[in-house]
């Protein structure tokens, strides 16, 4: 089961840990200008008075406030540029069931000039009415697989991943199934935007990537993943979890290669690739009273911490992210990692 990031506005919520996300959305605003401006058909839907646009996977906010009003400017000028009159916005933030939307609503920006509405459920099933979109952004949370692929927790498997938490240091055989959970989960996803967004409309996706042909290993959020899975081991050691409850634990998470984004589109053939660039990614970074393995720390606890809890229990929290702290300031190997983002731009066509 997926879980959503961590809501409110304490400590460790996703709305004061996602500067790394934000980050993306920033470095992104240009390419999401030149994709409204050099291919949004707005002549296949100019005649309606309202542009509807959904975040997927939006979490609780600020991000999702800045990535939505980034859309709805560049669409403005489109629309203004043409001679057409510019139209209603309506903006569906959606996420998991669980998510926290009381802070997302509460967060909305008091000038917004878009009517603002939230729609739960899983991206990874159809969650709009049929052609009823007309821009989509998802950021970040296609690296979210809809379940551990269950080859990796079996133990009569080849691919089973004792030891282990994560695919990347793994076996071929534990990347390959993760690998093909990614297809998958991907096909049901394009499946589900190909019914709900218009002919001619728009799907942006910013998510981290790893370089066609660069091992996973060495990718900078799979050193992430690595150190945490270290630190469980650590607690193995201490008594404080059981060897069994990690053997059992693996991280829904893949960052795929343009190949693989690339090869999924073709197979779903509703979508044509406008534009995939790969956009440096802004490694976190500590400041004058803030370690970079604080920061990190509590970017991985944000994002991560209700799965944990879910699986090893809520007392070991602390002293978890503490660990992974003091080793993301130990470590020197993030010095040379990977890190970066893909931007990818979809376009519904018309299929036979």
């Amino acid at each position: 089961m997926a879980y959503p990031m961590n809501g409110g506005n304490g400590q460790y919520s996703y709305s004061n840990n996602s500067s790394f996300q934000r980050g993306a959305i920033h470095a992104t605003k240009e390419l999401i200008n030149e994709a409204i401006a050099e291919n949004l058909d707005i002549k296949n839907f100019s005649s309606s008075n309202t542009f509807r646009v959904s975040d997927l996977g939006c979490s609780v906010g600020p991000n999702t406030f800045v990535a939505v009003q980034n859309i709805i400017d560049a669409v403005k000028l489109k629309y203004q540029s043409q001679g057409h009159r510019t139209p209603e916005f309506q903006v569906f933030f959606n996420d998991l069931a669980l998510n926290d939307f009381n802070t997302l609503f509460t967060s909305l920006p008091p000038d917004r000039l878009y009517y603002a509405a939230g729609v739960p459920g899983s991206f990874y099933s159809r969650i709009f009415p049929s052609a009823s979109l007309h821009f989509v952004i998802i950021s970040y949370a296609l690296i979210c697989l809809s379940r551990v692929p269950k080859e990796v927790l079996d133990k009569t498997s080849p691919a089973y991943n004792k030891g282990r938490i994560h695919y990347s240091n793994s076996s071929d055989k534990v990347v390959e199934a993760y690998a093909a959970q990614y297809a998958k989960d991907m096909e049901c996803f394009l499946n589900a935007r190909a019914q709900e967004v218009v002919c001619g409309g728009l799907v942006a996706i910013i998510v981290p990537g790893r370089p066609n042909g660069i091992p996973h290993s060495q990718i900078f959020v799979n050193m992430g993943s690595e150190l945490l899975g270290s630190c469980l081991l650590d607690m193995v050691q201490k008594g404080i979890i059981s060897e069994e409850k990690v053997d059992s634990f693996n991280l829904p998470t893949y960052f795929a290669s343009p190949q693989e984004v690339e090869a999924a589109v073709k197979r779903n053939g509703c979508f044509h690739i406008e534009r995939m660039e790969i956009v440096p990614q802004e490694i976190p970074s500590g400041n004058s009273s803030t370690s970079r393995g604080r920061v990190m720390s509590s970017h991985m606890r944000a994002g991560m911490s209700g799965i944990i809890k879910e699986h090893f229990g809520e007392e070991i929290i602390d002293e978890l992210f503490d660990a992974v702290h003091k080793k993301f300031d130990e470590s020197s190997q993030f010095e040379s990692s990977n890190g970066t983002n893909m931007f990818v731009l979809l376009k519904r066509i018309a299929t036979i």
